[in-house]
């Protein structure tokens, strides 16, 4: 589909699959995944107002999805989804994409995010410069990834962040 535009990035972790993939379990199960999610897309749509204006502002992240995590002896992946409202209660945008860890080498761990990201179907999202997009969804992506990876490479972001208490 053309009205897509295809997003990802990757980092390198310095910390062995076996216990990226147990701390990744633990992010996910604790909810973790949902905060950066919700301030990953805080922070980038700041950069989206300044390009494409006050309107852009007024969205917010209504839904976050997350899907099981699904292991195998060599790589881990997450299904998410990502869904912007404008303030009119319509969608304004969305992410669909996976998140991944595969080994990279003895001690290295790749942690990748790839997708589709949507603009607001109709006339709506027809207004909003391609590359402005591809820039913002880069950005939340970016801030995204890089909470995620200090989560799984600290142990002590594993237990929980300010204002969650974890459910056992």
């Amino acid at each position: 589909m053309t009205d897509q535009i295809a997003v990802g990035d990757r980092v390198v972790l310095e910390v062995g699959f076996d216990a990226a993939r147990a701390r990744l379990r633990i992010v996910a199960r604790d909810g973790m995944l949902q905060w950066a999610s919700e301030l990953a897309y805080g922070e980038s749509i700041t950069g989206l107002v300044t390009l494409a204006g006050r309107e852009a502002g007024l969205t917010r992240l209504a839904t976050v999805r997350l899907g099981d995590l699904a292991e195998t002896c060599d790589h881990a992946h997450i299904a998410l989804r990502w869904e912007a409202i404008a303030a009119d209660g319509k969608l304004f945008t969305a992410l669909d994409a996976d998140l991944m860890l595969a080994p990279a080498g003895d001690q290295v761990t790749a942690l990748a995010l790839a997708g589709a990201y949507r603009p607001q179907p109709g006339p709506g999202g027809a207004g909003l410069d391609r590359e402005i997009i591809r820039g913002c969804a880069a950005t939340a992506i970016g801030t995204f990834l890089g909470r995620v990876a200090r989560l799984v490479v600290h142990p002590a972001g594993t237990a929980g962040h300010a204002g969650r208490t974890r459910e056992t």
